[in-house]
């Protein structure tokens, strides 16, 4: 059976929800449908969807697959554009969404060789923290710094970063040692707001996965408040690692309890549709996938 195929069916069976809302655009019946998610999942060996009379549901298998076979999937469209000898020239305006403070370390350095690359092609750039909707607000492509759970919109990884718990020398000079996670209840934490589990911050530590419920003295939802909050010795920060790398490296943070994780995140080109994918998109996310193949931040 077409392995491609396959992929492209349990795909769009999760985006749609049902066999029967991914029947329209796949052009095939409930019954083929099902077939193709079943023998895909016999031949994987392992089962991809709880299936109930009312709504079908991610597996851990399920979930893990599906994100991988959605970046294969985009990546065959991309190799086959790539080559077509009809692939029209990049052109038009490109209007595109990322995060603040990524956008303004390690994209803004970037733009400049776009722009020579693609000189017909138009950047419109918004920097927000908040979670667009790339579709209704009419955003060509963004970048999201996430786990990509439940989304319905076409990723393409980038690059990690991981969360790191850092504080700088004179304020750990100057408080109580941190030892265990518990000792962070004895201190004031500089909390990001945008971070989906508030002021619960949990890890992956030699005993398993541990939480601990911080105290924030400063809440703000830019962390490069946060970090200039703590590079002045004002608090413990759990930032990413795109964003305190250098500051971990000259010493002017030191990272806390390195033995315990925090959260590992993705960092993702988006967009809404494989289907009939514009030029000045494609080139877009095969640029971005080139030059953070490598971050600076994981050296």
């Amino acid at each position: 059976m077409d392995r491609a195929l396959e992929m492209q069916v349990f795909c769009t069976v999760v985006d749609k929800g049902s066999f029967v809302g991914a029947a329209e655009p796949l052009e095939m019946s409930k019954a083929a449908i099902s077939r193709y998610v079943s023998g895909l999942e016999e031949r994987l060996g392992v089962r991809l969807l709880h299936r109930t009379t009312r709504r079908l549901s991610l597996t851990d298998e399920g979930r893990q697959f599906y994100h991988q076979a959605r970046e294969v999937l985009a990546m065959m469209d991309e190799a086959e554009e790539a080559v077509s000898s009809a692939a029209p020239e990049p052109t038009g305006v490109l209007r595109v969404n990322a995060p603040v403070s990524f956008g303004i370390l390690h994209l803004a350095p970037l733009w400049a060789d776009f722009m020579k690359a693609y000189p017909k092609v138009e950047l419109d750039i918004s920097l927000n923290d908040r979670l667009v909707d790339l579709v209704d607000e009419g955003f060509d492509a963004a970048v999201r710094i996430a786990r990509m759970e439940n989304s319905s919109l076409i990723g393409r990884r980038l690059a990690g970063t991981r969360m790191c718990l850092c504080a700088s020398p004179d304020y750990l000079a100057s408080h109580a040692p941190v030892l265990t996670l518990t000792d962070l209840k004895d201190h004031g934490v500089l909390a990001y707001t945008n971070f989906a589990s508030g002021n619960e911050w949990q890890f992956q530590g030699p005993h398993g996965s541990e939480s601990v419920q911080t105290r924030s003295i400063v809440r703000c939802n830019n962390g490069d408040t946060c970090r200039s909050i703590a590079l002045a010795g004002g608090g413990i920060s759990l930032q990413p690692s795109f964003m305190v790398a250098g500051d971990l490296r000259s010493g002017a943070l030191v990272e806390i309890l390195p033995e315990y994780q925090s959260v590992e995140l993705g960092i993702y080109a988006v967009y809404p549709s494989r289907k009939h994918l514009a030029p000045k998109v494609r080139v877009f996310i095969n640029f971005l996938a080139e030059r953070f193949a490598r971050p600076e931040w994981e050296g």
